[in-house]
């Protein structure tokens, strides 16, 4: 390998902060990054449970210095706003259950962040994420696995990677368990060796979802509730307030539990139903990207998962116009909420995915 050159993005956790230092360890030269994608004011944040803010970029730049390399900060600030939190925003309006990760995984972390980093003269960036990358000696082709860490995996976020940005991105700790992780960042005194995992979304770290879309696009209108069979229940707070499958705070009393079963965006409704009726047989996916292959030009047997740390589903997926994906179940699946991702596996390789339209 010719060039050595490694861009780490460093997000002011532990994770990333030893992939630096196995990276060293292993003779590649290191620089690391952090994305400034929004400020702590702009979101009312305070530092817990947050990352990308401005004293995680601190906890960056005091690891950079410690292990002895140079340290950048990228303003992706606009693009973050653009990109992830207004489609954040209108993907809950039209009723849809988004991924914010996913969308910044694929604009910002791999996307820009790759540009900026060849721009610099790199050959590669890396992350902290816990996925495996491999090369099949066969094809040739870039593939994903799982971690053996599967209370940590993120290869579910990581769908929308392409042949290019796999061929260009390493995952130190891909291999490795948190314990292990912990344990070397204390070994070397990184000044975030204890610092807890980032949790929630990290532009909404209090977990109010629909304050923050209110915040941006303003109070949303109430509307009525109806039963599966069509009879009405009441009246719900606003469409943004609730999503496939929840069943506490639905606002009604009924014989036997109720859950949310779908969102009716066109005529303003909430509708819900007992267990039962959350279950689907199928689902088609928008948007599609495939690793382990180009494009999927067969039926394929493999399974789904449809939320992120879910245990995925045998299925079989096939093809449909505009690349789009059919997922039929073997057996029905449960609580399918359109805007999340679906992504398939084969073994513990992640085959591809899509959003669940």
């Amino acid at each position: 390998m010719d060039n050595k050159k490694v861009l780490v993005a460093m997000s002011g956790g532990v994770d990333s902060s030893v992939a630096v230092k196995l990276l060293l360890d292993k003779g590649y030269e290191c620089a690391g990054a952090t994305m400034k994608l929004y400020s702590n004011d702009d979101i009312c944040a305070v530092r817990s449970k947050t990352c990308c803010s401005l004293d995680d970029t601190t906890d960056a730049r005091l690891v950079a210095m410690k292990l002895g390399i140079d340290f950048h900060v990228f303003n992706f600030s606009d693009d973050f706003r653009r990109l992830v939190m207004e489609h954040f925003v209108l993907s809950y309006i039209e009723g849809r259950t988004p991924n914010p990760c996913i969308e910044c995984n694929k604009h910002l972390k791999f996307g820009r962040f790759l540009e900026r980093a060849r721009l610099l003269g790199f050959e590669y960036i890396a992350t902290g994420h816990y996925v495996i990358r491999e090369q099949d000696q066969k094809s040739g082709r870039f593939i994903l696995r799982r971690s053996p860490d599967a209370k940590k995996d993120q290869s579910y976020v990581l769908y929308n990677m392409t042949q290019d940005e796999l061929a260009h991105t390493l995952f130190p700790c891909g291999n490795m368990e948190k314990e292990s992780i912990r344990s070397i960042a204390e070994d070397n005194a990184l000044v975030n060796a204890d610092k807890p995992d980032s949790q929630d979304i990290c532009f909404i770290p209090d977990g109010d979802y629909a304050a923050f879309i209110e915040k941006y696009a303003g109070v949303q209108p109430t509307g009525d509730t109806f039963l599966t069979d069509g009879s009405k229940l009441g009246t719900h707070r606003g469409l943004i307030h609730y999503t496939v499958g929840q069943r506490r705070g639905v606002g009604v009393s009924y014989s036997e539990p109720l859950f949310v079963v779908d969102k009716d965006v066109q005529n303003n409704s909430l509708i819900l139903g007992t267990k039962d009726k959350l279950y689907r047989s199928s689902l088609t996916a928008r948007n599609c990207n495939f690793i382990l292959f180009d494009k999927l030009t067969a039926p394929y047997s493999c399974k789904a998962q449809t939320r992120y740390h879910q245990q995925a589903a045998d299925c079989v997926i096939s093809p449909l116009d505009d690349g789009r994906v059919l997922c039929e179940f073997l057996q029905p699946h449960r609580a399918v909420s359109r805007g999340q991702a679906v992504v398939f596996y084969d073994g513990d390789i992640v085959v591809g995915g899509g959003e669940i339209e």
